[in-house]
């Protein structure tokens, strides 16, 4: 880490010195201006209005506009005299509870190590602080920036400096537009979301947070890279429930649908009856099958039957007959049809006789 400040705390007549680092740090993926056409980036120039020239850091001064257009001007050692050697201190006025102070007053967080010389007195500070459970509230002044500041032990052994704003920074709530006035909150309504903030409740664990959007920059660039094009999923929309309550029940239902199990634990199923099973392709060609080679089998039995009275009705019926045993193959049964056939038969054998008898008599 890089030394940002060098100074000491001091608390009554006691003085630690100590050497201050960021806490904290910018995690934002630096995305420069670049001229569209050529990919080069955009410089800014710092150009006065009157004369239109480059102004160098030497020929600028600071200054406050006490009306349009007029300034009261300051050097820079004016201004580094005014901060004096009160810059260089951590004044602790009052030690109070953490608790007491709202985090809206909270700004940057700093750690505080000791110099060489005041390691004792860091740690007596350090454990002072532990034993009696509170926190110093300081004046300090870091880069020609006063502020308030809370002195307070984390990690056990290390002190840091959170910067704090001051009251008279801090806009009055009174000034938000559109703020509700006193409504009249449905107890049903209050118990249901009661309820939901139980369900959420945990403790807090800082990991389980990620910053998606920055994720998503990082994954695009990664795409570009290799030349691929960047395509990002639709997010779904919301439902838009205007009945509150609605709203309520389907945010305790949420979590369970998310992980898609329902109120046993397990993966919801289909409870409907099933439906009753078709037959297969194979199942319906066996089934064709048997019923074409039993309607062959009734063919050839009815063919044999009717071949005597086609035979018989040949010099006689001729076409008719043919015909007419055709249909009665079709619709007579087989003990009906052989006994027609031999009575036909039998009629056409004494007719040859008789005409046999009547040849001879001509003779």
């Amino acid at each position: 880490m890089q030394t940002i400040w060098k100074g000491a705390i001091s608390f009554g007549l006691v003085n630690v010195p100590v050497k201050m680092f960021t806490a904290t740090k910018d995690n934002d993926i630096p995305l420069r201006m670049l001229h569209k056409d050529f990919n080069l980036p955009i410089k800014y120039h710092r150009t006065c209005p009157k004369c239109k020239e480059d102004v160098s850091w030497d020929d600028i001064v600071k200054g406050y506009e006490y009306e349009p257009g007029h300034y009261v001007t300051f050097e820079k050692e004016e201004l580094e005299k005014l901060a004096s050697e009160a810059s260089r201190e951590i004044q602790i006025l009052d030690f109070i509870d953490l608790e007491e102070i709202d985090p809206i007053y909270f700004q940057k967080t700093y750690y505080l190590a000791p110099e060489k010389t005041g390691k004792h007195a860091y740690s007596l500070l350090v454990e002072a602080l532990k034993a009696t459970n509170k926190i110093g509230i300081a004046n300090v002044t870091i880069r020609s920036k006063s502020s308030l500041a809370a002195i307070r032990v984390i990690d056990d052994n290390v002190l840091s400096m959170v910067t704090m704003f001051y009251e008279e920074e801090i806009r009055p709530a009174a000034e938000i537009p559109s703020l509700p006035e006193k409504v009249i909150i449905d107890d049903r309504e209050l118990d249901m979301a009661k309820l939901l903030i139980g369900q959420l409740s945990s403790s807090f664990n800082p990991g389980q947070y990620k910053d998606v959007f920055r994720g998503r920059v990082m994954d695009a660039i990664e795409g570009k890279l290799k030349g691929k094009e960047v395509k990002v999923a639709a997010e779904e929309k919301p439902a838009n429930v205007i009945d509150l309550m609605e709203a309520l029940k389907a945010s305790l239902q949420q979590p369970k649908s998310v992980k898609g199990t329902d109120s046993d634990g397990e993966q919801s199923k289909n409870q409907e009856s099933p439906a009753p099973k078709r037959k297969s392709n194979r199942g319906r060609a066996a089934s064709r099958t048997a019923i074409t080679k039993t309607g062959q089998r009734n063919a050839g039995k009815n063919g044999k039957a009717g071949s005597v009275g086609k035979e018989a009705g040949k010099r006689t019926s001729g076409a008719k007959s043919s015909r007419k045993s055709a249909t009665d193959n079709r619709t007579v049964p087989e003990s009906s049809k052989s006994k027609t056939d031999n009575a036909k038969s039998s009629k056409t054998t004494r007719a040859r006789k008789k005409g046999s008898r009547n040849v001879r008599k001509a003779d």
